[in-house]
C-alpha cells in the first residue's frame, strides 16, 4: 500500500477456553509485531471459568474482552467477535497460534486487489516455522476436509505446494481472514458444528455462491497444533472423532447437489460406520449366525470409544437433519457453482483417509457399489432462452440460439427454448421446446446458467427475484433500440417515444442483471461499454477484478458452419426459373427498414442496361417470426421493381424464406452476395448476419460503407465497398464481382481465409470459455461492500470546511447563491433524518 492510502480496518478475533496464557501471548504478538496498524483486537472467553477473563484483561488491555456467558465453541465464539467487530475485514486466529509481522498486511493486499476474493487463508507453519500446518486445503468425497501435507517437514513439500498463491477450497479457522460483509451475508461459522470443519463449511459455501478463497503464503502464521484441545480434552476420550464424523456428514448433506447427495450420502453413511468399526477393531462377525453358533452369551460387549464416536456421530446427524435441511435449502437456492466446478478445489476426493484394511475395504466396496467415482461428474446445466421460433426457416436470433445450443452441448447438458409458439425444429443432440412465460420458471430452476437475448428477461421475473443468484448471460448482439429508431418512423411520434422507452429499458434490465455479455463486435462493444458505463455497472470493484473488462463483455460474433457448403438439392436457379449462364446477386436475407434495398434496385436497372445476363435474388420477402411486423421498406421495394419492369426479369423476389437447412443450395447458385443501407446510427453498430453466409459460401461481397463488416470486406479485400445512396457506383461494383473473373477469384481466394474465423466453434470461444467456468460479476457477488469508507468529517474539520464552502458560494453568486446552497443543506438533512426515522 502506497502511503496515505486508507487502510481498512481488520477486526482480529481471538477465542479464548481455558488457555489464557496462550491467548496473551497471541494478542501481545498481535499488538506489537505486525506491520499493520489499523487493527481492532478483539477476545472473546468462552465461559473459561476461572481467572481467565481477568488475566487477559489485565494483560493485555488494548484487546476487547468479550465474555460469552456459555461455551459456544470455536464457531459460536468467532460468530460473538464478529457482531462486536467494527471492521470491514475480519481475521480468525487461534489463540495458540502468533502472527508473522505481514499476516495482515499480505491479506489485506490481496483482498482490495482482488474483489472476487472473499477470504484469505494464511500459510500456517509449526510453531518452529519448520513443519507444515496448513498450505492448501482438500475434501473428500464423504465429507472430511483436510489440510494436505499437514505434519510433514516444510523442506520435503514441493515449493509450488506452499511457496505460490492458489484458490482453495477453505481456509483454516486457526488463522484466515473474511470480508465482514461477507461473513454476514452467509450468516458466519455453523455454530450447530461448535468446532471442527466449520472452516470447511464456510469456505465450501462461500465457492458454492460464486466467491473464491486464496492462499496467500506471505500472510503467514505459526501454530501448536492442538495446543488449547489438548488442555481441555484427550483424544482417547473419543469427543474429538465424534465432532469430527458428525460435523462431516452435515457440512457433506448442506452442500451437496442434490444429484451427489443421492449417491454419496448413502454410502458415506456406511462408511462412518465402516470406519468406526475399523478405528475400533471390533469384530463385526461377532453376531453373525451364519458364522457358526457359540454358547449363548447376553452380556454387554465392551465396544471402544472410537468405535463409540463414530456409531454416535451418526446417529446425532439424525438429530440435527430437521435443522440442516433448512440450512440445506438456503445453500442450494444461492448456489451459482455446481459440484464439478469445485472438484478441483477438493484436490483428491477419492483419497479413502484412513490406512485400515478393514476400512480400506470399506471404502473400496461403496465407491464402485455408488458409482462414487461420477458424483462430481455430472455435465453442467445450461438454459439458452430466446423469444424467436424455432423452425427450418429461422432467423438471426434464432440461429445464434441455435448455434450456442449446439456447440455448449458438446460439454454440458443443454436445454433450448422459445417463448415464441412457432417450434417445429431441425433435428438435435440437445432439447429443444417453447413456453410461455409461466412455463420459464421451472427450466430456470434446472439450469445452473441461463443465457438469454432479446425480450426474455421481461417474461422471466424469477430472474429478477428468486433466483437472483443465478448465472446470467444476456447476448447483446443486436442493439435493438438503436433499430428502433428507423424502424419506427411510421408510428404517430407519441407512441415511438414510448416504443423507444420500453426497448430502452429492456435492454437496461438486462446490463443491470447479467454477470457476463455478448456482443458481436469491436465497435459494439465499445458502445456496450458506454452503456454499462452509464448505469453505474463498471463500478470500481467490478474494474479491480478485470480492467480489461473483458471477463464482463466478450465479442462473439455471428458465426458460420465450420463445414463447407454441400449442395443437397436445387436451388434458386431451378426454384425461381434462372439460367444457368445467368450472372446472380444474392440478397441473403429480411428486408427491414434500415436497409436500402430501394438504392439497390436502382442499381441493377442500371446495370441491366449492359449486362442483360444479371439478376438479383431476394432470399426471403416475408419474416418467419409472424410476431414480427411487417416493414413497408419490401412492399416499396417490390414496388419499385415493379415500376421499371425488372421483376421475374431480372429481380425476383423469393416470398418465403429458405428453410436453413436448405439456404447452401441458394447460396451456391450465387455470384455475388451485396448488402446496402442508409448511413445512420444503426449501420455504425450493426452486424450483418447475412454477410456471413456469403463468407461461409465463398462469395465476392459488395456492400454500403459504413458498419464494421465494410471495414473487414475492405481491409481484407473480400469484394467492393461503395458510398451509401449511390446507385452509379453501387452498379459498377456488382459489375466487377460478377463479370471480372481475376477480381472475383481474388477474393474467394481471400474469403476462404477469413471464413475460419468466423466458424461458430472460434466465433463462440469467449461464451464457451466463460461457461466452463461460470462465475458471478465481480460487482454481483452477495454480501459485497467496501473495504474502506471516507471517515465522517466532525469537530474542527468540520467547521473550516463550512467556512471554506461559504467563501465559495459567496465568490460564486453573493448572499443570494449562500442562502440557496444552505436551503438545499437543511432540506437534504431533513430527508434523510425522515427516512431514518
Amino acid at each position: 500500500m502506497t502511503q496515505g492510502d486508507p487502510q481498512p480496518l481488520v477486526s482480529v478475533i481471538v477465542v479464548n477456553y481455558r488457555g489464557a496464557d496462550d491467548t496473551i501471548t497471541c494478542l501481545r504478538a498481535l499488538s506489537s509485531e505486525l506491520d499493520y496498524e489499523n487493527v481492532e483486537l478483539i477476545c472473546v472467553d468462552n465461559a473459561s471459568g476461572g481467572d481467565d477473563a481477568a488475566r487477559i484483561r489485565a494483560a493485555v488491555p488494548a484487546a476487547r474482552l468479550i465474555e460469552s456467558p456459555v461455551n459456544t465453541g470455536f464457531a459460536g465464539g468467532c460468530n460473538l467477535g464478529a457482531k462486536h467487530a467494527k471492521g470491514t475485514v475480519l481475521g480468525f486466529l487461534n489463540n495458540d497460534a502468533r502472527p508473522a509481522p505481514r499476516w495482515v498486511s499480505a491479506a489485506v493486499a490481496e483482498l482490495r486487489t482482488q474483489p472476487t476474493v472473499a477470504a484469505v487463508a494464511s500459510k500456517v507453519l509449526d510453531w518452529e516455522g519448520t513443519g507444515t500446518d496448513f498450505v492448501d486445503a482438500g475434501l473428500t468425497w464423504f465429507g472430511m476436509g483436510y489440510k494436505r501435507h499437514a505434519g510433514s517437514p516444510l523442506a520435503d513439500v514441493p515449493e509450488a505446494e506452499h511457496e505460490l498463491a492458489k484458490d482453495v477450497l477453505f481456509g483454516t479457522g486457526s488463522a484466515m481472514f473474511v470480508r465482514a460483509s461477507v461473513f454476514a451475508e452467509l450468516g458466519g461459522f455453523d455454530e450447530r458444528f461448535f468446532m471442527f470443519y466449520e472452516d470447511v463449511d464456510f469456505g465450501w459455501r462461500l465457492n458454492l455462491r460464486g466467491w473464491r478463497v486464496r492462499y496467500v503464503p506471505e500472510s503467514l502464521t505459526y501454530h501448536r497444533h492442538h495446543g488449547t484441545m489438548a488442555a481441555v480434552d484427550a483424544p482417547e476420550t473419543g469427543r474429538e472423532t465424534f465432532l469430527l464424523e458428525r460435523n462431516a456428514l452435515a457440512a457433506l448433506y448442506k452442500n451437496l447437489s442434490d444429484e451427489s447427495l443421492a449417491r454419496a450420502l448413502p454410502a458415506a453413511l456406511a462408511l462412518a460406520v465402516r470406519r468406526a468399526t475399523a478405528r475400533g477393531g471390533l469384530d463385526p462377525d461377532q453376531l453373525d449366525l451364519e458364522k457358526g453358533v457359540s454358547p449363548v452369551e447376553t452380556g454387554d460387549i465392551a465396544v471402544p470409544r472410537t468405535t463409540l464416536a463414530g456409531v454416535l456421530a451418526v446417529d446425532r446427524f439424525v438429530e440435527l437433519l430437521p435443522s440442516l435441511a433448512e440450512s440445506r435449502a438456503v445453500e442450494q437456492a444461492a448456489r451459482v457453482r455446481t459440484d464439478a466446478d469445485l472438484l478441483p478445489l477438493l484436490r483428491k476426493a477419492l483419497e479413502p483417509a484412513y490406512p485400515l484394511p478393514d476400512y480400506l475395504r470399506g471404502h473400496e466396496i461403496l465407491v464402485e457399489a455408488f458409482g462414487i467415482e461420477s458424483v462430481f461428474g455430472q455435465r453442467r446445466k445450461i438454459l439458452v432462452l430466446t423469444g424467436d421460433s424455432i423452425t427450418e426457416r429461422m432467423a438471426g436470433p434464432a440461429i445464434r440460439a441455435w448455434n450456442i445450443a449446439s456447440t455448449l452441448a458438446a460439454e454440458h447438458e443443454v436445454h433450448l427454448m422459445t417463448t415464441n409458439p412457432l417450434v417445429s425444429p431441425p433435428p438435435s443432440v440437445f432439447r429443444v421446446s417453447s413456453g410461455k412465460h409461466r412455463d420459464l420458471d421451472a427450466p430456470i430452476e434446472w439450469a445452473d446458467v441461463v443465457i438469454l437475448q432479446g425480450h426474455v428477461l421481461e417474461l422471466a421475473p424469477s430472474l429478477k427475484k428468486q433466483h437472483e443468484h443465478k448465472i446470467v448471460v444476456a447476448d447483446v448482439y443486436d442493439p435493438m433500440h438503436l433499430e428502433l429508431l428507423e424502424q419506427g418512423k411510421g408510428v404517430a411520434d407519441d407512441q415511438r417515444a414510448l416504443d423507444l422507452a420500453g426497448v430502452t429499458k429492456v435492454l437496461d434490465a438486462q446490463l443491470e442483471r447479467a454477470d457476463f455479455f455478448l456482443c458481436a463486435s469491436e465497435r459494439q462493444r465499445h458502445f456496450w461499454l458506454g452503456h454499462l458505463a452509464a448505469l453505474g455497472r463498471l463500478s470500481p470493484r467490478l474494474y479491480d477484478a478485470d480492467p480489461t473488462t473483458q471477463s464482463l463483455l466478450a465479442v462473439v460474433p455471428f458465426g458460420l458452419s465450420p463445414q463447407a457448403p454441400v449442395r443437397t438439392g436445387p436451388g434458386l436457379r431451378a426454384s425461381l426459373g434462372i439460367g444457368e449462364s445467368d450472372r446472380v446477386v444474392l440478397w441473403a436475407g429480411g428486408v427491414y427498414s434500415w436497409f436500402d434495398p430501394l438504392t439497390l434496385i436502382r442499381a441493377f436497372d442500371l446495370l441491366r442496361e449492359r449486362r442483360d445476363d444479371a439478376r438479383l435474388v431476394f432470399l426471403g420477402m416475408k419474416h418467419p417470426n409472424p410476431e414480427v411486423a411487417e416493414m413497408d421498406i419490401g412492399a416499396r421495394t417490390v414496388r419499385l421493381a415493379d415500376s421499371l419492369g425488372l421483376t421475374d426479369k431480372h429481380v425476383f423476389f423469393n416470398e418465403h424464406w429458405v428453410p436453413y437447412s436448405d439456404r447452401q443450395n441458394w447460396l451456391l447458385d450465387a455470384n455475388t452476395g451485396v448488402t446496402t443501407h442508409y448511413e445512420h446510427v444503426e449501420t455504425t453498430f450493426a452486424f450483418r448476419t447475412r454477410v456471413l453466409d456469403y463468407l461461409w459460401a465463398g462469395l465476392p461481397i459488395v456492400t454500403t460503407d459504413g458498419d464494421a463488416f465494410a471495414d473487414l470486406v475492405r481491409a481484407e479485400g473480400l469484394g467492393v465497398v461503395v458510398p451509401a445512396e449511390d446507385p452509379v457506383a453501387l452498379a459498377a461494383a456488382l459489375e466487377k464481382t460478377l463479370y471480372d473473373e481475376e477480381f472475383a477469384a481474388g477474393c474467394v481466394s481471400r474469403i476462404t481465409e477469413v471464413a475460419r474465423r468466423y466458424a461458430w466453434p472460434e466465433a463462440l470461444k469467449p461464451l464457451v470459455e466463460f461457461c466452463r467456468d461460470p462465475h458471478p460479476a465481480a460487482d454481483r457477488l452477495p454480501g459485497s461492500a467496501d473495504l474502506t469508507t471516507t471517515p465522517p468529517v466532525r469537530g474542527r474539520e468540520m467547521v473550516r470546511r463550512d467556512v471554506d464552502l461559504i467563501r465559495e458560494y459567496l465568490t460564486a453568486g453573493g448572499p443570494s447563491e449562500l442562502a440557496r446552497r444552505v436551503g438545499g443543506r437543511v432540506s437534504k438533512v431533513a430527508r434523510q433524518r425522515l427516512r431514518r426515522g
